[in-house]
Formats: structure tokens, C-alpha cells, sequence
């Protein structure tokens, strides 16, 4: 079966974002992914993975600024400094945390400059982000993010996700392949799973509607868990969802069920 990482973003935000760590490992993970993290020192995470003997797969670079509608920085002409700033200290957090692979957000087109400058600028950001996490050992992954949910985004469907990593042409440049976003974009999951298997660096699921846990919506689960297994995809799956209720709570969907809570 796939190895599920919890998004302590999302999930088990009953308790305070330190406090999620215990938890996780007490619902039988032994990974854990993460939307933001800058706000806490690096150390205190450090110490919290350790302490309860999980495993930091994946975060994103920095954002901007998400309550002012921020979603990532890399395709805004005007804040490529911004964008750059960024990048070493994802890369600190990365290496302090362990993790192998960073997630860069395109970001929403800005109005006034042309679209052939708002790519150009998303290509030079992710060649030069490439580049400097090669140096660390680290892979750049970007995602595709449904237009339903976040108006203007960039990097859009796959189609777009793959003109992107080819005009980049880096070796350490991934998919991350989110079935939540590409259920609302485009569907086809499983076939395009199939296709771009050689491409993805990672994988997160959500159901749909509402972006909760598997078994809440339309997506059929079961199914693509055994397509990842029958394609041999050997990373982790990120569970990069909102709870409908305790976290705890809605852990059935699981393949190997869930330990008591």
C-alpha cells in the first residue's frame, strides 16, 4: 500500500501546530509534510519530528504574504528579489528538518504585465531555485492548482505543469501530482498518473467537494491506491486535507485502518 504522510498544515488542527506532531504519531504515521513552517523556529520543529520519531517529507517555499492573498511568489515579475530571498532560507529549513524536496508555488498572475513575462519570470525562478537546491541535494517540485479554488493561479493544470518543467529543463525539477487539484481541473487520474509517473516527485490526495478525507466525495480511493501500487510508485502520498471533524475520527478511510486514538 502507499506510505501516507500527514499534512500538519491541515490535519489535526484540533491542537496548536507543535502539538499536531504527537498526534500524528499516535494515529500511526511515521511521516509528515507541511504547508508553512516559518513562523516557528526551526530547532522547536526539528526537536517535535524527533521527539516523536516522524520523518519531514515535503514543505513549500515561502509564499509571501497569504493574508493578502499571496500564493507563492515565482511568477511575479515585479518580486523576483522577494522570490530569491526566499529560497536559502527554504533551503535552511529543508536541510535542518531533513527533507529532501521543496514545493514552489507559481503563484496568481499579476494583471498588468504580459503573459509572455509572467512565464518567462516563472522560468527563470524555478532554473535558478533548481539550481541552488541541486547544490543541497534537493528536488523542486511544482503542482497544478485548480482555478475553482485559487482564481488566477499560474501553473494551472498539468498541461501547463509540463511546458513549465520543460522550458526549466532541470534534472531535480518534479511533478507533484495533487488528485484533489487535478480532479477539479481536468480528471483522468488514473491515465494520467499513468503517463506522468516518471515525472512526479510526490503525490497528495483530498476528496472532492470540500477537500476532506478520502471517502467523503466523488474519488474513487481504493481504486488509485492499488494503480499506485500497481505502478510501482514508491513515494509518499501526502494527505493534504481538511478534516471534516477530529482527525482521529476520519482515519478509516486508510488501508490498513487506524490504531485506536
Amino acid at each position: 500500500m502507499p506510505r501516507f504522510a500527514a499534512n500538519l498544515t491541515l490535519m489535526f488542527n484540533e491542537v496548536p501546530f507543535l502539538d499536531r506532531f504527537e498526534r500524528a504519531t499516535k494515529a500511526g504515521f511515521e511521516a509528515v509534510e507541511f504547508q508553512f513552517l516559518y513562523e516557528w523556529p526551526v530547532s522547536e520543529v526539528a526537536a517535535r519530528l524527533q521527539g516523536n520519531g516522524l520523518t519531514a517529507v515535503l514543505h513549500n517555499f515561502p509564499a509571501g504574504d497569504w493574508a493578502q492573498g499571496d500564493r507563492g511568489l515565482a511568477c511575479q515579475p515585479r518580486r523576483q528579489e522577494e522570490f530569491r530571498a526566499s529560497v536559502p532560507q527554504a533551503i535552511g529549513y529543508a536541510r535542518a528538518l531533513g527533507v529532501d524536496r521543496l514545493h514552489c508555488l507559481s503563484g496568481i498572475e499579476p494583471e498588468d504585465p504580459l503573459p509572455t513575462a509572467i512565464f518567462d519570470t516563472l522560468i527563470a525562478n524555478l532554473r535558478w531555485a533548481a539550481d541552488e537546491c541541486a547544490k543541497a541535494g534537493l528536488k523542486v517540485l511544482i503542482e497544478p492548482i485548480n482555478r475553482h479554488d485559487v482564481p488566477g493561479y499560474f501553473v494551472r493544470d498539468t498541461t501547463r505543469a509540463l511546458q513549465v518543467m520543460d522550458a526549466v529543463g532541470a534534472d531535480n525539477l518534479l511533478l507533484q501530482y495533487d488528485l484533489y487539484h487535478a480532479q477539479r481541473s481536468e480528471g483522468e487520474l488514473a491515465a494520467t498518473m499513468e503517463r506522468l509517473l516518471p515525472r512526479i516527485g510526490h503525490m497528495q490526495i483530498a476528496d472532492n467537494p470540500g477537500r476532506h478525507e478520502p471517502g467523503t466525495g466523488e474519488i474513487n480511493y481504493p481504486f488509485l491506491f492499488q494503480r499506485m501500487d500497481a505502478l510501482g510508485y514508491a513515494g509518499w502520498v501526502g494527505c493534504e486535507y481538511i478534516p471534516l471533524s477530529r482527525t482521529e475520527d476520519g482515519l478509516a478511510w486508510m488501508p490498513r485502518g487506524r490504531p485506536d486514538a
